[in-house]
């Protein structure tokens, strides 16, 4: 009799953890990325570079922008996106401010505010090109 007990009454405790925890895991996920060097820069200035953690093509960018201080030389913010849902909408909301549809946007992206520059090499040239006017 007891083993009738025991063993339903285990059973309802290991499911019902593996539940909470599962909770807890969705929880962060939806939690927004609270990081405020992104914010702070992203209230700075109207750039934004749009990245994500693992590309390539970003990696390309963020090694010339190491490389030539670029940080130091114009102010932009920056956004991850395979993570961060709400950046991921702000950079779908952008590039349909240029005419891309949503189905064709990737990373990197930068929006200086009025245009979007998409792929490695146009948005080196775009900080190129803001670098010699100074």
């Amino acid at each position: 009799m007891k083993n009738k007990v025991i063993i339903p009454t285990i059973l309802f405790i290991v499911v019902f953890i593996l539940s909470i925890v599962v909770l807890l895991q969705n929880k962060e996920n939806d939690l927004p990325d609270n990081n405020t060097q992104d914010n702070q820069q992203t209230e700075e200035s109207q750039t934004v570079l749009f990245y994500g953690d693992g590309c390539p093509h970003c990696a390309i960018v963020e090694d010339y922008i190491k490389e030539n201080n670029i940080k130091e030389k114009l102010s932009f913010g920056e956004k991850e996106v395979y993570y961060n849902q709400n950046n991921a909408n702000d950079l779908a909301q952008k590039a349909q401010m240029c005419g891309i549809s949503t189905d064709s946007i990737g990373v990197p992206f930068l929006w200086d505010g009025l245009k979007c520059y998409v792929g490695d090499q146009e948005i080196i040239d775009f900080f190129n090109e803001k670098i010699n006017q100074k």
